[in-house]
C-alpha cells in the first residue's frame, strides 16, 4: 500500500467538494480529492440539469395542448419518448461532459481514485491502494436515495430519479411515492409526457410548502391535473408480472382500489453517505443518524469529546440543505477554514431560498410559516399577506392564473421575514424576495422599489400591500414582541 501524507484530504468530488478544493487551495498545495465513484455531479448526472430537460419537454407537449385557449388550433399532438428520453441523455451527458472537462483542471497528481475509509482520526485509507495521513479532512461525499422496507417488494420496478434517466422509453405508467421536491416535478412531467400517474404521499407534506394556505391551493391545483394523495394509505404492493400492483385507498371515494403499473418510482428523499467512511475511527460525535455533528456557520465537525475537531463536512453528506448553491457555499466555507485550521471562521450563510420547477412553480423563501411562528413565541409578532393568481392581469393573459403567495413580516419593525409561493414563474419573485430578505428590507422599502406594469411581480406588489396593511407598527408593539417569549 503506497503512503501519502498531505495537508488537507477532500473525501468526494462532486459540487461541494470541488469548490472545498478550489477554497483549499488558496492556503496550501497540499490538497488531495478522493472520488470512490464516477466524476460529475449529482446535479448534472441526475439531479438539476436532467430533470429539467424532462420538465422542458413535458412544457412543450403541454402548450401544444393547451395552445387552443389562444385559438391557435394544432392537432394530433404526440409524444415520442424514445426521442424524449435520447434528448434528455445527450443534453445531460453535454452536461456532464463539461464538469469532467473541469475535473482535468485539477493536476492528476492531486486526484485519488477509491473509496475512502477513516482508519483513525488523521488517517485515510483509499480504495486498498494507498495511506493517506492528513491534517484536516472534508466529507463532501453527497447523498443517494432512500426508502422504505415496504418498497422492496416491488423488485426490479423499482426506481428512483437516478435511474429515469437511463429510460430508452417513456413507460405506459407510474406510480410516484413521495410528493415531494423530486416526486412533484418528474411526476407532473411524466403526466404532461402521457405517463398514467398517481402520486402517494405520508403526513400530508407536499412540496416545501409548511403553510397550510399555501398547500392546500397546490394540492387543489394538481389534482386537477393529475392524482396526488399526500396522506395516502397504501395496503400493499406487490411485484405483478412485467409491473407492480398498489392497493390503495382512493382517495375521494373511499374504496379500495388495486391498480398496476409499470415502475414504483421511490422519491421519499435522499441519505448521506457517510455510513461506509469507517466514522467509528474518526473520533467524531455523531447525532442519531450517523451524521456527524457540525457548526453551521463553520462547517466543522464535533469531537467525540464535544471539543471542535480537524474534520469538516459539506453538501449533501450533511443532510442539512440539500441544494446545489448551498453546496457549493459549504464547501467554499470547509475548504477556507481546513486551510486556516486550528482558526476557522464563521462563513456567511444566505437566507434559506427553495424553488420547485412543477407548473405552477413552488417557492420558499426563508423560514416557513410553521418555523417563524415557533421562533417568535406564542405572541402576535408574526403579520402575515397574501395575493391570489386568479385575477392577476399578466398570469390571465398567459392562461396561468392560478396560484396563492403568502407573506411574513414582523409586527413592529416592519421587517420582512419570509415567503411562501405558488404560482407563474415564481422563480423570479423568490430571488426578489431573498435578496430582499438578504438586505433586510421592510416592507415599506419594498413598496417603494419600482415595478412594472404589466408583470407578474404586480401579484408580488398585491401580496406586499396586503402584508403592510396588516403589520401593526410603532414603539409599543415593537417593545412587546421583543420582550415576549415561547408560550407569552
Amino acid at each position: 500500500m503506497q503512503q501519502r501524507e498531505v495537508d488537507i484530504a477532500i473525501i468526494g468530488a462532486g459540487s461541494a467538494g470541488l469548490s472545498a478544493w478550489h477554497a483549499a487551495r488558496q492556503h496550501s498545495d497540499s490538497v488531495v480529492l478522493i472520488e470512490g465513484g464516477e466524476y460529475g455531479t449529482t446535479c448534472a448526472r441526475v439531479g438539476c440539469m436532467p430533470s429539467k430537460l424532462l420538465i422542458a419537454a413535458a412544457e412543450a407537449a403541454h402548450q401544444a395542448r393547451e395552445a387552443g385557449g389562444f385559438g391557435i388550433r394544432v392537432s394530433g399532438v404526440e409524444v415520442d419518448g424514445r426521442a424524449v428520453m435520447a434528448r434528455v441523455k445527450e443534453e445531460r451527458d453535454g452536461f456532464v461532459g463539461r464538469v469532467l472537462t473541469s475535473m482535468k483542471r485539477i493536476p492528476e497528481a492531486d486526484r485519488l481514485s477509491g473509496h475512502a475509509r477513516f482508519a483513525d482520526p488523521h488517517t485515510l485509507e483509499v480504495g486498498g491502494h494507498t495511506r493517506v495521513r492528513v491534517r484536516t479532512i472534508i466529507i463532501a461525499t453527497g447523498s443517494r436515495p432512500s426508502w422504505p422496507g415496504m418498497f422492496d417488494a416491488a423488485g426490479d420496478r423499482l426506481v428512483t430519479n437516478d435511474d429515469v434517466f437511463e429510460w430508452d422509453d417513456l413507460p405506459e405508467s407510474v406510480a410516484v411515492f413521495g410528493p415531494g421536491v423530486i416526486g412533484l416535478e418528474l411526476g407532473q412531467a411524466l403526466h404532461r409526457l402521457g405517463v398514467r400517474l398517481r402520486v402517494f404521499g405520508v403526513g400530508g407534506a407536499l412540496g416545501p410548502f409548511r403553510d397550510a394556505k399555501v398547500r392546500e391551493a397546490a394540492d387543489a391545483t394538481f389534482n386537477e391535473a393529475f392524482y396526488v394523495d399526500p396522506d395516502a394509505k397504501v395496503e400493499r404492493i406487490e411485484r405483478d408480472g412485467e409491473g407492480v400492483a398498489i392497493t390503495f385507498i382512493e382517495r375521494d371515494s373511499g374504496e379500495t382500489l388495486t391498480e398496476r403499473f409499470d415502475y414504483l418510482l421511490a422519491a421519499t428523499g435522499r441519505r448521506p453517505n457517510v455510513d461506509r467512511l469507517g466514522l467509528e475511527n474518526a473520533g467524531l460525535a455523531l447525532d442519531d443518524k450517523g451524521v456527524p455533528r457540525f457548526n453551521r456557520f463553520t462547517l466543522q465537525c464535533r469531537g467525540a469529546d464535544d471539543g471542535p475537531s480537524h474534520v469538516f463536512i459539506a453538501g449533501d453528506a450533511n443532510q442539512e440543505l440539500p441544494l446545489l448553491h448551498e453546496a457549493n457555499s459549504e464547501g467554499r466555507i470547509a475548504g477556507d477554514n481546513a486551510g486556516r485550521f486550528p482558526e476557522p471562521r464563521a462563513g456567511r450563510r444566505n437566507v434559506a431560498l427553495s424553488i420547485v420547477f412543477t407548473e405552477p412553480q413552488m417557492a420558499t423563501v426563508g423560514e416557513g410559516h410553521a418555523e417563524l411562528e415557533r421562533r417568535l413565541g406564542g405572541c402576535d409578532c408574526l403579520a402575515t399577506g397574501e395575493a391570489s393568481f386568479a385575477d392577476q392581469g399578466r398570469a390571465v393573459v398567459m392562461r396561468q392564473n392560478r396560484g396563492l403567495m403568502r407573506l411574513y413580516a414582523e409586527h413592529g419593525s416592519g421587517q420582512f421575514l419570509g415567503a411562501e409561493l405558488f404560482g407563474p414563474r415564481v422563480e423570479h419573485m423568490a430571488h426578489l424576495l431573498a435578496w430582499a430578505l438578504e438586505q433586510r428590507l421592510g416592507v415599506g422599502e419594498m413598496l417603494a422599489m419600482p415595478w412594472y406594469h404589466p408583470v407578474l411581480e404586480e401579484g408580488l406588489r398585491g401580496a406586499l400591500r396586503d402584508l403592510n396593511a396588516n403589520l401593526q407598527q410603532g414603539p409599543a408593539i415593537t417593545e412587546r414582541c421583543m420582550e415576549c417569549g415561547p408560550g407569552d
